[in-house]
């Protein structure tokens, strides 16, 4: 008799739940087209566009810890920073003007750099324009018409982190060209594994979002505009289900974002057993915002997230619940359950006492 135990509640008992096993009580609520746009708002609601959007190209400002390169030019005859003396095939030479340059002078904790004669030059937040005309108006009346040239020989500041599943995780610089979300990715080496299978998430200061990375590619305007110490992590599957009951697999699967729907989801854990399942009692078990579902909410008591608990049920022998199951989205910490059949348990029972029964009356057979 012990044998006969249920390993889980039938359909019947879930239904009834709300009234007796959960503090505060849950609410099962049929998958239909309507419920699957509603609780997919919350998936939508949050993309690169609409919560980063574009960052201004970093242009060509100079921060600490930047490498400058500095050419001087001075025109002949020099006074600092020499000349060239270029043989004219006539037996004279000709002065002309010859480049000085100072490379590898990085930008210190001050924020300036120390040219000669110039003295400590302020750098830090300045454009290259900007430090090569400080740098001309403080050799007037010393340099013979200088001139100066400063370029950034190394980027310290202005960076991307590129994380996770990549072939090259790095700093990738950034340019006045204005680098997005699949540059900083390509630069890295390409992702590890199959895009279709991978979760880009951006952190910006205090936001983190993530999108499905082919969201990301079908949609242009997810593909954003980088800012200086934007953090890019590259994942493969970060998300999970958990599949019970009466399916072809019991267990935990990974799956690579917000894009799986419970149709996939069943399809994943090798669909409902045909001896066991009961086709009414398909249950997607999750924790809600009750502001999501509004009054269906109602009267249920959160927990100290403030979330509720809502049972969402498929029934599969109704036709239009097969559209309803393709665009209702699955979400991290899912559950999926089958509940078993009637008959399933009445055929179990049967089972149990066969067995029982069956050697026994063999015995009596062979054994006058």
């Amino acid at each position: 008799m012990t044998g006969c135990t249920a390993v889980g509640p039938t359909a019947k008992e879930i239904e009834k739940a709300p009234l007796s096993a959960v503090p505060g009580g849950l609410k099962v609520i049929p998958v239909t087209d309507q419920i699957a746009e509603r609780v997919n708002v919350a998936d939508v609601a949050g993309d690169f566009a609409t919560r980063l959007g574009n960052a201004t190209p970093i242009g060509t400002r100079v921060g600490i810890g930047d490498t400058l390169e500095v050419t001087i030019w001075e025109a002949a005859p020099a006074a600092l920073f020499g000349t060239a003396i270029i043989d004219n095939g006539i037996g004279s030479g000709v002065a002309t003007s010859h480049p000085s340059t100072l490379p590898g002078i990085l930008v210190g904790p001050s924020g300036a750099i120390t040219i000669p004669f110039a003295g400590q030059v302020p750098a830090a937040g300045r454009t290259l324009r900007d430090i090569e005309q400080e740098i001309v108006r403080r050799l007037h009346g010393r340099a013979h018409l200088p001139q100066a040239m400063v370029r950034i020989a190394h980027n310290a500041t202005a960076n991307v982190t590129v994380l996770g599943d990549v072939k090259s995780p790095q700093r990738v610089p950034l340019t006045p060209r204005g680098e997005r979300v699949l540059d900083a990715i390509a630069e890295a080496g390409g992702t590890s594994q199959a895009l279709d299978r991978m979760t880009i998430e951006i952190t910006r200061g205090s936001i983190v979002q993530r999108m499905a990375a082919r969201d990301l590619i079908r949609d242009p305007r997810q593909n954003v505009v980088l800012r200086s110490d934007d953090v890019i992590n590259v994942l493969y599957q970060p998300y999970s289900f958990t599949a019970m009951g009466a399916t072809g697999r019991n267990d935990e699967l990974r799956f690579e974002g917000v894009g799986l729907t419970l149709a996939q989801a069943l399809g994943r854990v090798g669909g409902l057993q045909d001896m066991r399942a009961d086709p009414r009692g398909v249950f997607l078990f999750r924790w809600e915002k009750p502001e999501l579902l509004g009054a269906i909410s109602q009267g249920l008591q959160p927990n100290a997230n403030g979330l509720v608990p809502i049972v969402y049920q498929a029934d599969l022998k109704q036709p239009e619940t097969y559209f309803a199951v393709q665009h209702f989205r699955m979400r991290d910490g899912d559950v999926i359950y089958v509940s078993n059949s009637r008959t399933a348990e009445l055929q179990r029972f049967v089972n149990i006492v066969s067995s029982s029964i069956i050697p026994v009356a063999t015995a009596r057979t062979i054994v006058p």
